[in-house]
């Protein structure tokens, strides 16, 4: 698993699927635009709603439960990276949200 910069997470979000795992209350708060809101206790259910073959960027508030999460879908067979400082750097760079 690659930690990316919210740089980079920017730049591919148009060829990876952005993979939010946070809760539904911390979603209501704003997601980036087009990511898929799967909380990370749901993803094992939910596997199937991913496409194995697009790279995904798991995305959480920080960045410790996406870390973990890529960590899980890489060894599920994806191609899997988190981005660094979450939803907290996302916002404060002023990136957009939905």
């Amino acid at each position: 698993m690659a930690e990316i910069t919210i740089t980079e997470a920017d730049q591919r979000r148009t060829t990876a699927r952005i993979l939010d795992v946070r809760e539904d209350f911390e979603v209501e708060e704003g997601m980036i635009p087009g990511a898929l809101h799967i909380p990370m206790g749901q993803l094992h259910a939910r596997l199937s709603e991913l496409d194995p073959t697009v790279p995904v960027i798991a995305v959480c508030r920080s960045g410790n439960r996406s870390a973990r999460v890529a960590d899980a879908l890489n060894g599920a067979g994806f191609t899997a990276d988190t981005m660094a400082g979450g939803m907290i750097a996302w916002t404060r760079a002023g990136l957009p949200t939905a």
